[in-house]
């Protein structure tokens, strides 16, 4: 710790020197500052062009184990606004913030969402609620409530792009929902590379398994392994999904070793670029979604069983309706001849 303390006054000091200034000089706008890209982007779409949103961690970059350079202590103390995610997603937001000396106020943007514990570790908790659009709602909230107080005069314009954003976000969790209810309940079955998953399945049901836990500030134990090797050859799952800012190594080969697929890359801890299909939070979730349901309807074919039942359900529904036809005609003709 007395270590990083040092670096961390270091780096201060030679920012201080520097005669270069960040772009935010020269906007006049004030300065937002968020710990990860979804959140840059919500407030983006929030307050549009009335500030100037900026990410500490790029685009494509894992913010569970950032090292924060020079660039982010001269953003922060340029900072009117800060925001972070909490739930122990930036653990190293505390020093940076400490040693930077910013003065900007410190939005926890979560607050009011109850987190996922962890059952194996007192204390631990999920920090992806961004995940699922109806906790979305709550960070556009407190997202709101920030910039509001950040420019009282500006509270109109705010309301309004609020008030669009959430609309849009319901619409999010109703086309999520249709597209999860598509899927078999016994197909439902999610495995990805960390624990990033579970408010997204919690909501829609879905089970999740994973190789790491939460944060990707760990090892790959063999005893990990061996529980997917598990889950897979229990519930023959013939799909895996890995994840756009972790090494798909590991997971690739447990799908090697189980002779299974790779049902696509999902987004968790950060947007893609301009040019990909996740380039919003809105376009993330949606995205993850369409590749989820996809993956898992190509790797699941009817089985024979499903096909048998079906030719089943075909020939009973012939045969009612033949005796149907029988009837009504042996009926026509009694009366033809009767009269």
């Amino acid at each position: 710790m007395r270590t990083r303390k040092i670096i961390f006054q270091l780096i201060l000091t030679l920012v201080l020197l520097n005669a270069g200034s960040y772009v935010h000089a020269q906007t006049q706008k004030p300065l937002v500052v968020s710990t990860a890209s979804i959140f840059s982007d919500m407030v983006s779409a929030i307050a549009d062009t009335l500030v100037e949103s900026v990410s500490i961690v790029p685009i494509g970059g894992d913010p569970h184990i950032y090292e924060p350079t020079p660039r982010d202590v001269r953003i922060l103390i340029q900072a009117d606004l800060i925001l972070q995610n909490g739930f122990t997603f930036e653990g190293w937001m505390y020093a940076l913030i400490k040693n930077s000396g910013a003065t900007a106020p410190v939005v926890t943007i979560t607050e009011g969402i109850t987190p996922i514990t962890s059952e194996a570790h007192q204390n631990a908790t999920d920090p992806h609620a961004w995940m699922e659009p109806v906790n979305g709602k709550v960070y556009a909230t407190n997202i709101k409530k920030a910039l509001i107080a950040l420019l009282p005069d500006r509270q109109i314009q705010i309301e309004a792009n609020y008030n669009q954003y959430m609309i849009e976000l319901e619409a999010l969790d109703q086309y999520i929902r249709e597209r999860i209810n598509s899927l078999p309940p016994a197909k439902r079955v999610l495995i990805t590379s960390h624990d990033s998953f579970h408010y997204y399945g919690q909501r829609y049901g879905i089970r999740l398994e994973s190789l790491l836990g939460t944060s990707t500030d760990a090892d790959v134990r063999t005893s990990d392994i061996m529980r997917i090797n598990k889950v897979i050859k229990e519930n023959k799952i013939p799909v895996v999904f890995i994840e756009s800012t972790i090494n798909p190594k590991m997971l690739k080969q447990v799908a090697e070793d189980n002779h299974i697929s790779i049902g696509g890359s999902l987004y968790s801890d950060s947007l893609g670029d301009k040019d990909s299909p996740a380039n919003t939070y809105l376009n993330m979730v949606r995205s993850n979604t369409d590749v989820i349901v996809n993956g898992l309807t190509l790797a699941f074919p009817i089985s024979t069983d499903d096909q048998a039942d079906t030719s089943s359900r075909t020939v009973m529904i012939l045969g009612i309706g033949f005796c149907l036809f029988a009837l009504a005609f042996y009926i026509w003709r009694k009366r033809l001849f009767t009269v």
